[in-house]
C-alpha cells in the first residue's frame, strides 16, 4: 500500500496545525478541535472542501501532499432549519387569520372574515407550509448533514416576516376581494393545485434518485409520471412548480405583498436553480443540452 506525508495548515494565517505520517489511501478524518461536521479540508485554501469519500490516491498530490483547514463555525442540521423556517409561517399566518387580541383594532378580535377567498388562501397557504414539513421529515435525503448555525436566523427572517406582511393584508377586516372574482379565484386554485403536485412528484422523483444514506448523484429523467416529464427541458423543475404556486397564490389573493414575495422566491430559486444546473453540466458529459435551468427555454 503506497503511504503519504499529509501536512495540514490553516487556510487563514498558513500556520502549521499537524503533520501525519504513513497515512493509506483514505483520507483521514482530522481531528482538530472540532466536531467533524465543522471542519473543511481543501487542497486549496479558497478551493471547495473535499468530500468524505475521496481518497488520496485519487487527489493530485504527491506522497507528500499539503491541506488546508478551515472552521466552518457553529453548524446546525438541515433537517432543524427547514422544520423552523416553515413551521413559523405556518404559525404566524394563522395568528392572523385567526384575528388574535393586539394586531388589528379591538372590536375585530378572533372575528372572521366575510369573504371566502381569504379562507381559501388560509387553507393554501397551510397546506403548502404543512407539505414543507411532512417533506422534510419523510421525502428529502440531504446531501450535506448539516449548514452554518447563522442561516437558522437568516432563513427564519425570510419566511417569517414575509409570512407576517402577507397574512396581515390578506386577513385585515378590510381586505378586497380579486377583480375578477369567484373565475380569478377558480382558475388561481387551479394553478396552485396543480403546481403543488407537481413540486411533490419532482420531491419523490429526486429522492429515488438517492438510495438511503448515499451521496449518489445522477442525472435526474423524467418517470412514469406525467408531472415529472418537464425534466425534458428543466434542471431544477422543483423550482419551477414552486414559482408556479405562488404566482397561483398571487393570483388568488391579488396581494402586493404576496407578489413581492414570489418575486423575490423567483430571484433566489433562479440562482440556485443555475448553480445546479452549472454543476450537472460539469460533473455528466452526456446531461441533456436541452435542458434550462428553471424556465424552459427562457431561463
Amino acid at each position: 500500500m503506497k503511504h503519504y506525508e499529509v501536512e495540514i495548515l490553516d487556510a487563514k494565517t498558513k500556520d502549521k496545525l499537524c503533520f501525519l505520517d504513513k497515512v493509506g489511501k483514505i483520507l483521514p478524518s482530522f481531528s482538530l478541535h472540532w466536531y467533524p461536521a465543522r471542519q473543511s479540508i481543501r487542497l486549496d485554501p479558497k478551493g471547495k472542501s473535499l468530500k468524505d469519500e475521496d481518497v488520496l490516491q485519487h487527489l493530485p498530490v504527491g506522497t507528500t501532499a499539503t491541506f488546508y483547514f478551515r472552521d466552518l463555525g457553529a453548524q446546525i442540521s438541515w433537517v432543524t432549519v427547514f422544520l423552523t423556517e416553515y413551521a413559523g409561517p405556518l404559525l404566524i399566518y394563522l395568528m392572523f387569520y385567526f384575528r388574535v387580541p393586539f394586531i388589528y383594532a379591538p372590536k375585530y378580535d378572533f372575528t372572521t372574515s366575510k369573504h371566502w377567498v381569504v379562507h381559501l388562501a388560509c387553507m393554501c397557504h397551510s397546506f403548502h407550509y404543512v407539505k414543507r414539513l411532512l417533506e422534510t421529515l419523510f421525502v428529502h435525503r440531504f446531501s450535506h448533514g448539516t449548514m452554518p448555525l447563522r442561516n437558522i436566523f437568516k432563513n427564519c427572517t425570510y419566511y417569517w416576516g414575509f409570512a407576517a406582511w402577507m397574512a396581515y393584508y390578506i386577513n385585515h377586516p378590510l381586505y378586497t376581494p380579486p377583480t375578477y372574482g369567484e373565475q380569478q379565484i377558480r382558475l388561481a386554485l387551479t394553478v396552485f393545485l396543480f403546481c403543488q403536485i407537481g413540486n411533490f412528484s419532482i420531491h419523490i422523483a429526486l429522492r429515488n434518485l438517492r438510495p438511503p444514506g448515499s451521496k449518489t448523484r445522477k442525472i435526474p429523467y423524467p418517470t412514469k409520471n406525467p408531472f415529472t416529464w418537464i425534466f425534458l427541458l428543466v434542471s431544477c423543475p422543483n423550482y419551477t412548480y414552486e414559482l408556479g404556486s405562488w404566482l397561483g397564490f398571487t393570483l388568488m389573493t391579488q396581494c402586493l405583498p404576496v407578489a413581492f414575495f414570489t418575486l423575490v422566491g423567483f430571484i433566489q430559486m433562479t440562482v440556485w436553480a443555475k448553480g445546479k444546473h452549472r454543476s450537472y453540466l460539469k460533473e455528466f458529459r452526456d446531461y441533456p443540452t436541452l435542458r434550462s435551468p428553471i424556465l424552459p427555454f427562457i431561463l
